[in-house]
């Protein structure tokens, strides 16, 4: 165990993805399970190669992440000004919250069909799912991350005669960035569901939404896992950005 600790993260992300698909391949032979109940590791790397071979896979990929990005942007646009609001004012929070709260007790899934009704683009409906999926955990995130600033700080700016802006900028803003950040690896992970979830209602002919419900209909086991892996593959590299985007940012926080 040592020895698996001094690897770097890459080296020990692969040993465990190798287990577990070694893992997977022994409970396919040990159940017997036949190829549309629970299909093999090569069974569905073979079924990998021909979606990715006829174009159909980056086809549908390419579909959904135009629908991921715009709603993790808008989403996170939306999240920043109206976090800042709630966690400055006790009035608008007292007025908004109760709506907002009550907002999360609607699975997302009822109101997205509304939403296809009331918006004429499928796109843009798609991506307003994904919006309201994202909007909540990075606001939440904002307002942590802004009454995390302690109140002696505060009282530093004031004696320096600091303006609003001024203290947001040199204060408030550098102190909530960590937690802020960790919204929006959260609402990298969400955007892709909140994609998922509006293509699954609005079923048009494209996307990885389209692909699934597909291959769930057709029995190919093989082709559900391939969507499955390529969907986590892409909340992973938006996690990844975000990630990249963390360290940049606080490099002055690492440096300490």
């Amino acid at each position: 165990m040592s020895w698996l600790r001094r690897q770097p993260v890459s080296v020990t992300v692969s040993l465990s993805f190798v287990l577990l698909l070694l893992l997977w391949q022994l409970l396919v032979w040990l159940g017997a399970y036949d190829k549309f109940i629970l299909p093999g590791p090569l069974d569905v790397a073979r079924q990998f190669g021909l979606v990715l071979a006829d174009g159909r896979l980056l086809r549908h990929s390419l579909i959904t992440v135009s629908e991921v990005i715009p709603g993790l942007l808008i989403g996170a646009s939306i999240s920043l000004p109206l976090g800042y609001l709630l966690a400055k004012s006790p009035l608008a929070e007292r007025l908004i919250s109760p709506y907002l709260i009550a907002s999360q007790a609607i699975p997302v899934i009822a109101v997205a069909p509304l939403l296809t009704i009331w918006i004429r683009s499928t796109f843009w409906a798609r991506v307003l799912v994904a919006v309201l999926v994202v909007f909540f955990p990075v606001l939440i995130n904002i307002i942590a991350g802004l009454r995390s600033v302690p109140r002696e700080l505060y009282e530093l700016m004031d004696s320096l005669q600091a303006t609003r802006w001024q203290t947001f900028r040199k204060l408030e803003w550098p102190a909530a960035l960590p937690i802020v950040l960790a919204g929006f690896k959260l609402g990298a992970t969400l955007s892709v569901i909140g994609a998922l979830v509006g293509e699954f209602v609005q079923p048009k002919t494209e996307g990885l939404g389209y692909l699934l419900i597909t291959a769930r209909y057709q029995f190919k086991t093989d082709l559900v896992f391939v969507v499955l892996f390529t969907l986590s593959a892409i909340a992973l590299s938006l996690y990844g950005l975000v990630t990249i985007v963390e360290k940049r940012l606080l490099r002055w926080q690492m440096n300490q």
